[in-house]
């Protein structure tokens, strides 16, 4: 009973992270996560664009060249 106890408080980290992840699954709740994940990143992506016009058309013409 005690090695149980030990490896219960040593892994208790892993422990709550694998049944915050099993209830995500459970409750679909990763396609909402997914969205927003893709939301930050279509909004981090926009405003680099807004910012940086001429070195992303630069980059877009080289690659571009380069197919």
């Amino acid at each position: 009973m005690n090695s149980f106890k030990d490896f219960i408080i040593q892994y208790r980290g892993a422990l709550i992270g694998a049944l915050v992840a099993i209830l995500v699954l459970f409750t679909n709740l990763y396609k909402l996560i997914i969205g927003i994940i893709l939301i930050c990143i279509g909004i981090f992506v926009g405003n680099y664009i807004q910012h940086n016009k001429f070195e992303v058309k630069e980059k877009l013409k080289n690659f571009i060249d380069k197919l």
